[in-house]
């Protein structure tokens, strides 16, 4: 077994880093000599390794017992370090092919329920990978040069590869791995350049040299963060892989996925490959988020990031360990040192964008089917949310309002009323929102449908390896595909828009179908031979082939092949869609999308796809919107009482108390099932709907402030707990509740005939929302009275919400007075903030067209603070000021010295009422 020993001079050595001759992981502490993997975790795989070693020895002594003997380096190997080395599905691996390939092999049983367990086909301890043969500082980090002396087993293995490292930030560190002589594709993404070196970043980075290997360490705990020598760095054209151990189990984002927040380590598979499927456990979904964040021992975090567009699986395993495997581009890691979570997830969206600031009305309740048959059906549907006097600030139409399921089409018979029916909603102060399709019908008569003669003409279409449009097939029949990687496609986009908003004026877009999303398998002729559509190595997708129910990977777009670009797809239609809405309205644009890929935020909002009207589906949105939360787009939602099926007035009541609270609030229903809005159920469960949405939208300063950090500094809106209690481990797994931004507790029911819930309450002091009664923990879960009508929301000591007296849309709501809810901490302090603009116009923060104030109790004294004033926040005016944990009753309030009449209830709840306060001017409220 081979040893580690320094390097001799003949490799320089950058300064705060160091390089190692063989092996690998560090000690558990981080300190001290660097020890091989297979021992680093102590007495107990010690035991392993001698147990092995003696069945080995009697087996050899005995003349052993049927089938070869194995060596000892595969017997040391724990199970849960044993690193695939045929990761093949469908094929079942004997000892011959996997000792073709240079593996071990050793049968293990098979886990019930068909799951994948322990890998039979594992890596040797001494299986060949690169050595580091030089490594040279530049002004940024350094520079090194991959040699690989023995050919790996899959083709057009790449036999010499560049390292780049350079350390971007204190908390940012840059590491890529290349071919050394050609050049490869990567992804177009915007990324921050370094301009200058780290001074005093608080990671460590050592390299082990043969086999080559990267060590990453926290300055200050001494973790190992990343090992990568735990198995080969193989880097063929068409097939890279890295492993690493882990050091927690606690690791959560790698979407689009449906399953729990906290993922299963114990031998599972992610594939990141964007997908049309309704949510189904296991399978890959419409996005790829190739990041993922970990949560340390001691509450400190760290994010890794795979710039890499390309089909790709992360195979996680209990060592804990990961290892990712994609098919193409280059191996570009970012990697995020917090050290908190929520500073992990900032870090990640300096690099690929922070998200657009959403105009006011999207945050509002949104409503839409398909199936309401006609535009008078939908304005009927409209009328009476108007007439229970029932919160809406967006009517959508689905594919029904097109003729024919063609792009830039009305059906004009059924859907003749939709101008009006617009110009109707805009008299209301509310918005139009309608699906579009990428893929455009290529049947009509020439000259009969503009869209598709144009963009034939134009050459914007997706072409096969002939060069003709590939033709598949969508809901209007045959279609040719839009090709968003060519800016002229961008233009023809933005022309067909504005066609269609001069007969109906769409105020924003919802993109469905763009993964984009095919009836058939590649196309009408299928696809073509070759390495693109057949590939060496498909990861494990849905349909076992890279073009189920998509196109081929062969398929040529402007940028590159749709090998490299489909997950991709749905971002560069956003970008689009986004530039078109921002050019046609001159206000922020407002569009939702299904596929979705890192940088999404900046354009787009996301709903997590066609969920079914169950209890489980409504749990699983949870996990979902937390994950977007992650991933830099805070503006997610799952489609409110469930899409297909049939829901119930139970599930739909308790889904539209959770809904309320989904930063994107969408209640969508499937054709041919029952109505779900809100007017078509009892008067009971109506009025919590609508009680509900009423609490939300008097929320919406505070949420509307929350998306203004969010854009700002790249805080998460739909928050997990753990992010805030990141030392508290009983919140690491939570995913049925979430917060608001820092302080408000979202606590649902998510299960059918039950009256009561049981909620996590971190330690401290927690209010009732409604009530301003507190709740003192000790960090417990607690049982929360829960009838039919009540969500419990809960406001955590020391935070200030900003809220106002409700209406039924959020540009009526804007004009009522404002709220301050105030809930002080055990040490009778409070803060909070509050972002107001004007709602819709673009660029208001870095124009400097926004007023921004912040709110501080201290020692009794209330004081809003203006930082920043512009002329909206003169219109509007501070209403209620109610202080939650006032232990004493004030015998007098002092607004700016003068004394005003107070409430003061036995629940040690304060209220000044009747401040008329202009929004503009700072003041104090004191209480003695």
């Amino acid at each position: 077994m081979k040893s580690y020993q320094k390097l001799t001079t003949a490799v320089p050595q950058p300064a705060g880093c160091r390089v190692e001759e063989e092996g690998a992981a560090a000690t558990p502490t981080g300190h001290g000599k660097l020890a091989p993997w297979w021992v680093g975790s102590g007495l107990l795989v010690a035991a392993v390794l001698l147990s092995a070693v003696t069945v080995w020895v009697l087996r050899q002594v005995s003349g052993g017992w049927p089938g070869p003997a194995l060596p000892p380096k595969c017997l040391i190997v724990p199970e849960s370090h044993r690193f695939d080395c045929y990761p093949e599905r469908h094929v079942v691996v004997t000892q011959e092919l996997c000792e073709s390939r240079g593996c071990c092999f050793i049968e293990s049983p098979p886990p019930a329920g068909g799951k994948r367990g322990v890998p039979w086909c594992f890596y040797p301890p001494d299986f060949p990978s690169y050595a580091l043969e030089s490594l040279n500082q530049t002004a940024l980090g350094m520079v090194g040069l991959l040699v690989r002396r023995e050919k790996a087993y899959y083709p057009q293995d790449i036999e010499m590869l560049r390292l780049d490292v350079e350390f971007e930030t204190d908390t940012r560190l840059h590491i890529k791995i290349t071919d050394a002589a050609n050049p490869r594709y990567e992804v177009p993404l915007e990324v921050p350049r370094a301009m200058k070196r780290a001074e005093n970043p608080i990671y460590s980075l050592d390299f082990s040299r043969d086999p080559f290997g990267v060590l990453l360490r926290r300055r200050a705990t001494g973790t190992v963060l990343l090992n990568t020598t735990v198995a080969p760095l193989i880097f063929a054209d068409q097939f890279l892989q890295i492993a690493t151990t882990l050091p927690s189990r606690f690791l959560y984002g790698l979407g689009e996925h449906r399953g729990t927040l906290l993922h299963n380590l114990d031998w599972s598979t992610l594939t990141l490959w964007a997908r049309d499927v309704p949510p189904t456990e296991s399978f890959n979904l419409y996005g790829a988020h190739p990041f993922y964040l970990l949560m340390e021992e001691g509450g400190d975090a760290h994010g890794v990031f795979l710039l890499n567009s390309n089909a790709m699986e992360v195979a996680l395993q209990p060592a804990p360990g990961l290892t990712w495997r994609t098919i193409g581009g280059v191996l570009d890691f970012y990697i995020f040192l917090g050290p908190d979570p929520n500073m992990v997830i900032q870090q990640y969206q300096q690099v690929i964008g922070f998200p657009a600031m959403p105009p006011l009305w999207a945050l509002g309740f949104h409503l839409c089917r398909w199936g309401y048959g006609s535009s008078n059906e939908t304005w009927q549907t409209v009328r009476a949310m108007r007439n229970y006097q029932i919160p809406q600030d967006a009517q959508w139409n689905d594919i029904d309002y097109m003729d024919g399921y063609r792009d830039f089409t009305v059906d004009p018979q059924k859907f003749a009323s939709l101008p009006s029916l617009v110009e109707d909603l805009h008299k209301h102060r509310q918005r139009y929102v309608m699906i579009l399709d990428p893929g455009i019908s290529s049947t009509n008569p020439h000259g009969s449908y503009w869209p598709f003669d144009e963009g034939l003409r134009r050459g914007l279409f997706l072409n096969t390896t002939q060069g003709q449009p590939l033709i598949g097939q969508v809901w209007p029949g045959f279609t040719a595909f839009a090709d968003f990687s060519n800016p002229d496609t961008h233009q023809w986009w933005l022309e067909n828009l504005q066609r269609f908003h001069a007969h109906v004026p769409f105020d924003g877009l919802w993109i469905d179908m763009n993964e984009p999303s095919n009836f058939m398998d590649g196309s009408e002729d299928g696809c073509p031979p070759g390495e693109l559509d057949s590939p060496p190595y498909t990861p494990a997708v849905l349909g076992d082939s890279l073009s189920a129910k998509t196109v081929c990977a062969s398929a040529k777009q402007k940028a590159s092949v749709h090998y490299n670009l489909h997950n991709l797809y749905g971002l560069m239609e956003a970008k689009a869609t986004a530039s078109a809405l921002i050019q046609i309205r001159g206000k922020r644009p407002f569009v939702i999308s299904r596929s979705t890929f890192p940088s999404q935020g900046r354009y787009s909002g996301h709903w997590l796809g066609d969920n079914r009207s169950q209890w489980k589906d409504m749990y699983y949105s949870i996990p979902g919107l937390l994950s977007f939360s992650l991933f830099g787009i805070p503006l997610v939602g799952a489609d409110i009482c469930g899409f297909s099926g049939s829901t119930s007035e139970e599930l739909c009541t308790r889904w539209m108390q959770l809904g309320a609270f989904y930063p994107f609030a969408r209640n969508h229903n499937t054709q041919n099932e029952k109505a779900q809005d809100p007017t078509v159920f009892s008067p009971m469960a109506r009025t919590a709907m609508k009680d509900v949405l009423l609490t939300r939208y008097s929320l919406l300063p505070f949420l509307y402030t929350l998306f203004h950090r969010a854009h700002l500094q790249g805080d998460t809106v739909a928050r997990p707990l753990f992010f805030e209690f990141p030392q508290d481990v009983a919140t690491l797994g939570l995913d049925r509740q979430f917060l608001w931004g820092r302080s408000l507790l979202v606590t649902p029911v998510l299960e059918p005939g039950v009256d009561s819930v049981m909620g996590y309450v971190p330690r401290g002091v927690w209010y009732d929302f409604y009530t301003g009664s507190s709740v003192n923990s000790s960090g417990e879960m607690l049982k929360m009275s829960a009838p039919l009508e009540h969500l419990n929301l809960h406001v955590r000591e020391g935070a200030i919400l900003p809220t106002q007296k409700p209406e039924t849309t959020s540009e009526a709501t804007r004009g009522n007075p404002l709220h301050l809810i105030v809930a002080l901490s055990s040490s009778a302090t409070a803060w909070g903030d509050l972002f107001w603009d004007d709602g819709e116009s673009l660029d208001t923060f870095e124009r400097g067209s926004y007023s921004y104030l912040v709110f501080n109790v201290t020692q009794n004294i209330f004081t809003s603070t203006v930082l920043h004033a512009s002329t909206e926040a003169t219109e509007v005016t501070i209403g209620t000021v109610s202080i939650f944990g006032v232990r004493e009753p004030p015998s007098k309030v002092l607004l700016n010295g003068q004394e005003k009449p107070f409430s003061y209830l036995d629940n040690q709840v304060l209220t000044v009422s009747d401040l008329g306060l202009s929004l503009s001017q700072g003041f104090s409220l004191r209480w003695l």
